[in-house]
């Protein structure tokens, strides 16, 4: 199992390494997601990976988010706010269920070419969502939860977020 979770870690980084290759002027953001970066810090063994590639011509943002050890995954976002602060959601990266057990592997993969309508950050387009992960004042976050009351029990049931990752 820890094999498998490895292999997919790499190929999570090796997708970013070869889309890096085959534009121009692409500009890739890699992200290492864990328990101990959420606010507050939360004792898990889920880990993640998340890889941004912006084409050459600065219109889609590519992506592939690779969780391991984590269970519940129903959401996944970027959020705008600094190293250690909590703030609203930019663009949804996941959505799913709650209560739906193990994940380990591509939760994610697509691409990006506008924010969220509506969303808490004030982007308007995909050019205020770039300037934030180039800032550094983005993260990206990956919410759990069992479908069972009361919430924050533990891993599995973290609905304001299991592990995140800020953008540098």
């Amino acid at each position: 199992m820890k094999r498998a979770i490895l292999l997919a870690m790499v190929a999570a980084l090796a997708f970013g390494a070869v889309s890096s290759a085959a534009s121009a002027q692409p500009t890739t953001f890699r992200v290492v997601l864990s328990g101990a970066d959420e606010v507050p810090a939360r004792d898990t063994g889920a880990r993640g990976v998340a890889i941004f590639r912006l084409d050459a011509a600065g219109t889609e943002l590519g992506l592939r988010l690779v969780v391991a050890n984590i269970e519940n995954v129903f959401a996944a976002h970027i959020h705008c706010g600094a190293v250690g602060v909590n703030g609203p959601i930019g663009v949804t990266l996941f959505m799913g269920s709650p209560g739906g057990g193990r994940t380990d592997g591509v939760l994610a993969t697509g691409s990006v070419t506008a924010p969220d309508p509506g969303n808490g950050c004030g982007w308007a387009d995909l050019d205020a969502v770039i300037a934030a992960l180039e800032s550094g004042n983005a993260y990206v976050n990956v919410h759990t939860n069992d479908g069972v009351a009361p919430i924050d029990t533990g891993p599995g049931d973290f609905p304001g977020g299991e592990i995140r990752g800020q953008v540098f």
